[in-house]
């Protein structure tokens, strides 16, 4: 896994990331922690993540890109949505499911670099609150 944090948080936010997602504070992100085998880099880079009715985008500096689309309802009213469901990917929050776009990893230095069209995806919406202790 490459780690990737914002390049605007500051050193304290960045240390907070990096325990959260490393497992190291507990918690859900504790277990998808435990799927990781080896951390091989922790970058800072832009990162860009918006998510409006469902639809999505990813960017991270020029190394990931990806954009997806939520499957809708029959009559096309509805995002199709997972909720209370272990397949959420954030507890608590809705699970959109639909179709990326495109999503295009390019990491040549660490072996990782594909492109794919078409495939299905899954996103949520968060929020990472930090609360500083002293």
């Amino acid at each position: 896994m490459v780690s990737f944090v914002d390049d605007r948080a500051s050193e304290e936010q960045f240390q907070a990331i990096l325990d959260a997602y490393h497992g190291r504070l507990g918690g859900p992100l504790a277990g998808l922690a435990g799927l990781v085998g080896e951390v091989v880099a922790v970058e800072r880079a832009p990162i860009v993540h918006e998510i409006r009715d469902g639809a999505g985008t990813l960017r991270i500096g020029e190394v990931v890109s990806a954009e997806m689309a939520p499957f809708r309802s029959a009559d096309g009213a509805t995002v199709t949505t997972l909720r209370d469901s272990l397949f959420s990917t954030v507890p608590g929050s809705p699970a959109y499911v639909g179709r990326a776009h495109h999503h295009t990893v390019n990491l040549p230095g660490h072996g990782m670099v594909w492109s794919f069209e078409g495939r299905n995806a899954i996103q949520s919406d968060y929020r990472i609150v930090h609360t500083a202790t002293s």
